[in-house]
C-alpha cells in the first residue's frame, strides 16, 4: 500500500520566510538530481543511518509488489554522508510528489566538510508510514531486490547507483555496500 505524503509535506512552512533552503540527500538524490539547485556539497548528519526498509511502490516497485529504497533510521554516535543541495522554495513541488512515498520533510543540521553547519530539510520515510517494511537481513534484502522493478528501472541499480555515489563521496556504508555484495553474489550464482 503506498502512503501519499504530498498533501502533509505542503502543509509545512517551516523555512518559507527564505528564498532558499539546504536540502540533505542520502539515497536516490545523491546520484539523480532531477531538479533545479543553486549549489550542491558533500555534507554529513549525526545520529543517523542509511537503511533499505522503506517500500517503494511508485519508483522501484509496484503496489502488488515494492521494491526497497533507503530511509534514515536514529542511531545514536551514527554519521551519515550523503550531498547538500541549495534549493529555491519552488522545487519542493517536484520533491513532494518525487518523495511522495511515505516521506515526509523533517529539519536537520547538515555539516560540510569545512566543519560549518547549516539547518535544513530532509526527507525520512518513519516506521509510521504504510510503505515501510523494516528491518531484515541484508540478504534477504537482497533477494527482495534483485525481484523488484517498477517505473524508474529495476531496484537492484539504484543500490549499484548508490554503491557507486557513495564511493565517489569517499563515505563508508556497510548496510548498503553489504547489499550490494548480496545483490552481486546473487548475479554470479
Amino acid at each position: 500500500m503506498s502512503a501519499n505524503t504530498i498533501a502533509a509535506n505542503r502543509s509545512l512552512r517551516r523555512f518559507y520566510e527564505h528564498e532558499s533552503i539546504w536540502l540533505f540527500g542520502y539515497g536516490s538524490l545523491i546520484f539523480k538530481a532531477d531538479f533545479p539547485y543553486l549549489d550542491r556539497r558533500p555534507a554529513s548528519i549525526d545520529h543517523w543511518v542509511r537503511r533499505f526498509w522503506q517500500g517503494s511502490h511508485d519508483h522501484r516497485g509496484t503496489p502488488s509488489a515494492p521494491g526497497r529504497v533507503v530511509t534514515l533510521i536514529p542511531q545514536k554516535q551514527a554519521v551519515c554522508v550523503g550531498v547538500a543541495y541549495l534549493i529555491e522554495l519552488e522545487v519542493f513541488d517536484h520533491l513532494d510528489f518525487r518523495e511522495k512515498n511515505g516521506y515526509l520533510r523533517f529539519v536537520a543540521n547538515m555539516a560540510f566538510r569545512d566543519k560549518s553547519v547549516v539547518q535544513g530539510t530532509v526527507y525520512i520515510a518513519t516506521e509510521e508510514n504504510a510503505a515501510f517494511l523494516g528491518e531484515a537481513p541484508e540478504s534477504d534484502i537482497a533477494r527482495h531486490i534483485a525481484g523488484s522493478a517498477g517505473p524508474s528501472g529495476h531496484n537492484a541499480e539504484y543500490v549499484f547507483n548508490l554503491a557507486q555515489a557513495l564511493r565517489a563521496l569517499s563515505a563508508d556504508d556497510p548496510h548498503v555496500f553489504s547489499v550490494e555484495q548480496h545483490l552481486l553474489n546473487l548475479n554470479q550464482g
